[in-house]
């Protein structure tokens, strides 16, 4: 949906840099830095803090403890009901995603352990089509919750997305419904969802599962909203805070959590799952509390 809006922010590092020799200019300090001194940061400005976009890929390997990821679902790939044409076809936007990213979801779903902790994870990738949501998206979702409930673990899912899919119509937002319903069912059974809102994470998403979690987790200067600045300005009709929709806004205002770095968001999820396991009766209150305390 929000496709357009987005293509010209700025690019991972993982896919804007063809080669590891290049120098890359950080966009928010304009710093120049030499491209490996930004990947040994996990792609993190090492100046001003800055969090590049980075893969699913990079985001699972930073996430996750070494060698215990098992892809689920790989195979599932969009079809296209609809017919869907606008500048181009559905199906040949689908076959241009799939020969830039070697993908054909915008998801990456699978079983890990966190510290040793077994744990269910839906990652989002926001290189093929935005990582918009649409039925393939949804459907992984629902099924790394279903195993979460048949294993008993916890659930996380790292957004970054533009939203619902817009060649997919009413299919891609009947997802936001699907995948809220699963959640709830996970949490009857007394399992953690955590929920890592990244850059950016907006439209049907937003509005839907990202901000269902247990504990809602972002990093630093994350895009967190439903729709673009500009169309809120022109509905409301007043000028709106600087930063409104930036991930250290929404903390200040109550709507998220925590704010997680992304060198520090192993540790932090890896305690926030062995709190969850030890003391399932435990408060997020309690559990946040505790964190900063130890911290």
């Amino acid at each position: 949906m929000f496709g357009k809006i987005f293509g010209s922010m700025k690019k991972d590092v993982a896919t804007s840099q063809q080669t590891t020799n290049q120098w890359i200019k950080c966009p928010k300090c304009t710093a120049l830095m030499f491209f490996k001194e930004v990947e040994a940061k996990q792609n993190v400005c090492p100046k001003c803090n800055h969090h590049f976009r980075i893969s699913a890929e990079k985001r699972i390997e930073s996430i996750v403890d070494r060698g215990s990821f098992v892809e689920h679902d790989a195979s599932l790939a969009p079809t296209d009901p609809l017919k869907f044409s606008d500048k181009k076809s559905y199906k040949k936007r689908l076959e241009e995603e799939k020969a830039r990213t070697g993908k054909t979801s915008s998801v990456v779903s699978g079983s890990c352990t966190i510290g040793g902790m077994e744990v269910e994870i839906v990652v989002f990738d926001f290189s093929f089509m935005g990582g918009s949501l649409g039925s393939v998206e949804g459907e992984k979702i629902v099924r790394g919750i279903n195993r979460a409930m048949q294993k008993g673990c916890g659930f996380i899912i790292v957004s970054a997305s533009g939203g619902a899919r817009m060649q997919e119509s009413t299919y891609s937002l009947l997802q936001m419904s699907k995948t809220s319903a699963a959640l709830n069912r996970l949490h009857q059974k007394g399992l953690p969802f955590i929920s890592i809102l990244t850059d950016p994470t907006m439209g049907g998403v937003s509005a839907s599962f990202a901000m269902l979690g247990d504990i809602i987790m972002a990093e630093p200067g994350a895009l967190i909203g439903f729709a673009g600045q500009r169309v809120i300005k022109q509905t409301v009709g007043v000028d709106l805070p600087e930063g409104f929709q930036r991930s250290e806004f929404l903390l200040e205002h109550g709507l998220i959590d925590m704010i997680v770095d992304r060198e520090a968001m192993h540790q932090t999820l890896a305690d926030l799952l062995r709190w969850f396991k030890k003391e399932p009766n435990a408060t997020k209150d309690e559990m946040l509390s505790r964190q900063t305390t130890e911290a």
